[in-house]
C-alpha cells in the first residue's frame, strides 16, 4: 500500500472552503456569526 501524501495548509483550506460552498446550511451559520459580530463592534463604538 502506497503512504498517503500528506496535504499542505493551503490544499487543506481550499478543500475546505469548497465543502463549505456547497453546504448552505454552513453558508448560513458562518453569515449570522458575521452579522453578530459586526452588530457587536458597532455597539462596542
Amino acid at each position: 500500500m502506497r503512504k498517503p501524501r500528506k496535504r499542505s495548509f493551503a490544499e487543506l483550506v481550499s478543500e475546505n472552503k469548497r465543502q463549505l460552498l456547497k453546504d448552505q446550511v454552513e453558508i448560513d451559520k458562518i453569515e449570522l456569526r458575521l452579522e453578530e459580530k459586526r452588530l457587536r463592534l458597532n455597539k462596542a463604538e
